[in-house]
């Protein structure tokens, strides 16, 4: 595997920020501009993904990368709820719905290969590359 040096290159990341530039144009359209709570909640799931993918990128540490992708997954997994609830009030079209969550659980699933890596590889980190 190719050493990777910044979070954009992680093909998770770059699959959480289309999600997010799919959903966050969204919540500028009725009805969902209207209901503040919901607007607010999909906004910061959809964005909250890619930023804790970055987050834990940057400690440096595989365990707290870990921490952070496991964060990033619930989060990925708090959206296709989100999503059924958008659904459920007709905020969503059905094959919109249909598009948004595939794109939500292919990144669940590829979030958790990733771990699953991570969790098997003798990575430890930038934090510990000099250390014994």
């Amino acid at each position: 595997m190719a050493t990777v040096h910044q979070f954009e290159e992680l093909e998770i990341w770059q699959l959480a920020r289309q999600l997010c530039r799919k959903i966050y144009p969204l919540t500028f359209e009725e009805p969902i501009a209207k209901d503040f709570r919901y607007k607010d909640q999909i906004r910061g799931t959809s964005g909250a993904i890619m930023d804790n993918i970055a987050e834990g990128f940057s400690r440096g540490s595989k365990h707290e990368f870990v921490h952070s992708l496991t964060t990033a997954k619930g989060e990925a997994e708090e959206l296709k709820s989100q999503l059924h609830r958008g659904l459920d009030i007709h905020y969503f079209s059905a094959a919109l719905f249909s598009e948004l969550y595939a794109d939500a659980d292919l990144l669940v699933k590829k979030i958790g290969a990733f771990i699953n890596y991570l969790n098997f590889s003798n990575i430890r980190g930038q934090k510990f590359k000099e250390r014994n």
